[in-house]
């Protein structure tokens, strides 16, 4: 019998941590995974393991040997200078990702996630799967980028054109570029990528422009969408929405994998979108919408960024995995009034938020103040969305 969504976890994918005061926190897996078991939608039973274990030929599906050598051996290597040397040739010792002890087994768990995810769908043992972990989209072959030491989402695709022969869909909403995995496929007609973030005008890693459409016999099938800083609900949700839709009308893709940072909230630190939970509500709907329009279901979600891990991660992400397993909470997202977060949840957690925890799975409406020059940011992204479409 085939289910109908699965929740892929590997425990060790939350060693994953540079240090004490890196924003990329794995408690975001701890605080999302607890959320759902106190709202009744998850149980210890429903956490899979991935089934698959990640070894250097799973890793060289997108990584180049010398580059996978090189994480093995700042993860045990004993000698400080050859530490320093090997650190900086491979980008593993910026104040973005350092290198940390432990750091390619809690890697090499995350892309053992991802992939087993991809199979479960590609497989046909369930429609939708969904790895929280995943999404470290900034890694290239040759370095670590962004906090991403192993490009599981990119490994994955990989994973699915060699074994599957099925051309992949992917989908970026994390407010950064997804430059790791468009970077990787930038020539491969049977992968498309699309991207909605911020800018690169002014935000990390300053690459996303509509003009990037692919090379060779992959011109055509890459797709970025740009956004304007302090660009809202509405407008975020038009461009989405326009684009996207033409994309996969015209690409027809076999499977979607789809990448959800959720740093695009006005909360977040490290971005200057200015949306809300509404967004987070509406881009699983969608996707999920299209997946059974135009794949057959088959859909892998993975994480990604987000960086108030107490107030938003934890919902956004959460969201998802309502959405992907038809859960009546999902439903009550579009009702007059939000359902409230499990007040046993609020209490576990909020004596460590370093902010009030919010009460409802949904913003309210005084939560997040509007921002000037609205009319003129939505007339951008709108000149934006024609270029990005232009083709189409």
């Amino acid at each position: 019998m085939v289910s109908n969504a699965i929740f892929i976890h590997h425990s060790d994918s939350s060693r994953y941590k540079f240090n004490e005061d890196h924003p990329f926190d794995p408690i975001r897996q701890t605080l999302t995974i607890d959320l759902l078991k106190e709202a009744g939608a998850l149980t210890d039973d429903e956490l899979l393991a991935p089934g698959i274990v990640c070894n250097d030929e799973l890793l060289q599906l997108v990584h180049r040997p010398d580059y996978v050598n090189a994480v093995k051996a700042l993860n045990n290597e004993a000698d400080p200078r050859s530490r320093a040397v090997t650190a900086e040739q491979y980008g593993l010792m910026t104040e973005d990702t350092p290198f940390f002890s432990g750091m390619h087994e809690a890697a090499s768990a995350i892309v053992a996630g991802s992939v087993a995810a991809a199979d479960a769908v590609m497989s046909g043992r369930t429609l939708h799967a969904f790895h929280l972990a995943g999404g470290l989209h900034h890694a290239f072959p040759d370095k670590a980028s962004g906090f991403c030491v192993y490009n599981d989402a990119a490994i994955a695709i990989e994973y699915i054109r060699e074994h599957y022969g099925a051309r992949v869909l992917y989908i970026d909403t994390d407010v950064h570029h997804g430059d790791g995995v468009q970077w990787v496929f930038y020539a491969d007609p049977h992968v498309c990528t699309y991207s909605i973030h911020e800018t690169g005008k002014y935000l990390f890693p300053g690459t996303g422009y509509a003009a990037e459409k692919g090379a060779d016999s992959g011109f055509g099938t890459c797709f970025n969408m740009p956004l304007e800083p302090f660009t809202e609900d509405e407008s975020w949700l038009e461009s989405f929405n326009n684009t996207l839709r033409k994309v996969i009308a015209t690409f027809k893709p076999d499977i979607i994998v789809s990448q959800h940072g959720c740093d695009a909230h006005a909360y977040d630190p490290l971005s200057h979108i200015h949306c809300s939970m509404n967004i987070y509500r509406e881009i699983p709907a969608v996707i999920h919408e299209l997946a059974h329009t135009y794949t057959g279901g088959k859909w892998v979600a993975l994480g990604g960024g987000g960086y108030d891990i107490w107030r938003v991660v934890p919902r956004a992400w959460s969201m998802i995995w309502l959405e992907m397993n038809d859960h009546p909470l999902a439903s009550q997202f579009r009702g007059p009034d939000s359902p409230l977060l499990p007040q046993s949840w609020i209490a576990r957690w909020k004596d460590q938020s370093p902010a009030p925890l919010p009460t409802a799975w949904l913003d309210g409406a005084d939560d997040i103040p509007p921002v000037p020059r609205r009319s003129q940011i939505v007339e951008s992204n709108r000149i934006t969305q024609g270029i990005v479409t232009q083709d189409l």
